[in-house]
């Protein structure tokens, strides 16, 4: 899937994404990279597995070149 970065706390390392008028949230692991730290608005691809607590998550999120989706 692809989506957008729509928040990110790098504090407690956790973050939505947003695809296709859905929200999931990711753990800092999940970033593709290492770095464990991602930029709000960065366009990403990612898969989306069950999570803990019910909802859908995103994993293995990788940043698209290009950075950022137009505002």
């Amino acid at each position: 899937m692809t989506g957008t970065v729509v928040a990110f706390d790098e504090r407690r390392g956790v973050g939505t994404i947003e695809a296709g008028g859905d929200r999931h949230f990711f753990h800092c692991t999940q970033i593709a990279d290492g770095t464990r730290a991602i930029h709000v608005s960065q366009a990403v691809e990612f898969t989306v597995v069950p999570g803990r607590v019910g909802d859908w998550e995103a994993v293995t999120i990788e940043k698209i070149a290009g950075g950022s989706t137009p505002s």
